[in-house]
């Protein structure tokens, strides 16, 4: 079973391919998208136990140079360090402006690569292979990318589109179930932004897609891509409507930034960011407390966590949020709930009510 998508964006207009079985052939898929035969493929070390052999293989059976670049495994990856180390080995290999880089892995792989792509030469082909279901519904799509400041997270970085995204789900098969749980907050949250009847998907078949069953997982990934394409078409650079994926993240992004980036996922972290901006909807009368419930019902029986850490203050959370990048002229943007199925973009809210909800999220 395939399903491919489409992202429009006129000359940066690009295919997804959703399936099973899709490294395999991932050469061939790859041939018309490239001018050079010259390829760089950013990994990890579990990456590059699981999947680079097959990726590899099926690269040079069709005539590719394949060059490769590990980086460690984690969010600390997303650093000017690494950024470095893959624009000394994009020079090393001598890839030009018609060669193509490889994001195989997950989203702090696409992000990181991708950036790398962005600025090499001003620009160069990269693809994305996303292996974890966060990066497969969300960071893989739309041209997002970046690299972290110890301040705040993807502070630096640059809008790339891919040419292709390749998106396999039998590489879901290996990762641990915490992190398909983290993933999976983001096709939550495109539920409660704008897809209501997903939002009832995820409802009435979680077991099914925590047991990785391939129909749940290629349905929920391709209408949660689906979603997203489209926002992303509507609003490449994120000037007014793209900004509604941000649901949860600067409540998410701060937290990420106050513990270091090391005892959340991403997506942990936003799923807390969703209950406090769910919080907050429901102080200021936008947003029922049935469809608050509604949402940490959901997010509890897919064990993702809800609450904040007690070691955070509501003082500390709320002044890391004006990091976000989001912020403008000093006033958050903050994107709340009006119902499940969407949400608003707020600017008005003042800190004394995100204190407030805040101190309910503990």
């Amino acid at each position: 079973m395939t399903k491919t998508l489409h992202v429009e964006l006129g000359d940066n207009s690009y295919p997804l391919i959703v399936g099973t079985e899709l490294l395999n052939g991932v050469g061939e898929l790859l041939i018309p998208h490239t001018k050079s035969n010259k390829v760089l493929i950013v990994s990890d070390a579990f990456v590059e136990t699981h999947y680079m052999p097959v990726v590899l293989n099926s690269l040079k059976n069709v005539g590719f140079d394949v060059s490769t670049i590990e980086v460690p495994i984690g969010e600390e990856s997303k650093s000017f360090a690494q950024f470095s180390r893959i624009q000394n080995s994009l020079v090393k290999h001598q890839l030009d402006r018609g060669s193509m880089l490889i994001a195989l892995g997950g989203g702090v792989i696409g992000d990181l690569a991708g950036f790398a792509a962005a600025v090499y030469m001003r620009g160069i082909p990269y693809v994305q292979i996303p292996t974890t279901l966060q990066a497969q519904v969300d960071a893989s799509v739309g041209g997002k990318t970046a690299i972290n400041h110890p301040k705040g997270k993807n502070l630096i970085g640059a809008f790339h589109q891919p040419k292709l995204v390749v998106i396999d789900v039998d590489t879901l098969k290996t990762l641990p179930l915490r992190d398909i749980r983290a993933g999976l907050i983001e096709v939550i949250k495109m539920g409660v932004i704008r897809d209501e009847p997903l939002f009832e998907r995820v409802e009435e078949n979680l077991e099914a897609i925590l047991n990785l069953d391939n129909t749940a997982l290629i349905e929920i990934i391709s209408q949660a891509c689906v979603n997203k394409a489209e926002i992303v078409a509507k609003d490449e650079k994120e000037s007014g409507l793209r900004m509604v994926l941000n649901y949860g993240h600067t409540f998410g992004h701060a937290l990420e930034a106050l513990t270091h980036y090391t005892q959340y996922r991403h997506g942990e972290a936003v799923s807390i960011g969703m209950n406090c901006a769910a919080q907050l909807a429901v102080n200021l009368g936008m947003f029922s407390e049935t469809d608050f419930q509604r949402q940490r019902a959901l997010l509890k029986r897919a064990k993702l966590p809800i609450t904040l850490p007690s070691d955070l203050t509501p003082e500390a959370l709320c002044a890391a949020m004006y990091l976000d990048k989001k912020t403008l002229g000093g006033q958050l943007r903050l994107i709340l709930p009006t119902r499940i199925g969407e949400v608003v973009i707020r600017d008005d809210v003042n800190d004394q009510h995100i204190l407030e909800a805040i101190a309910q999220c503990f």
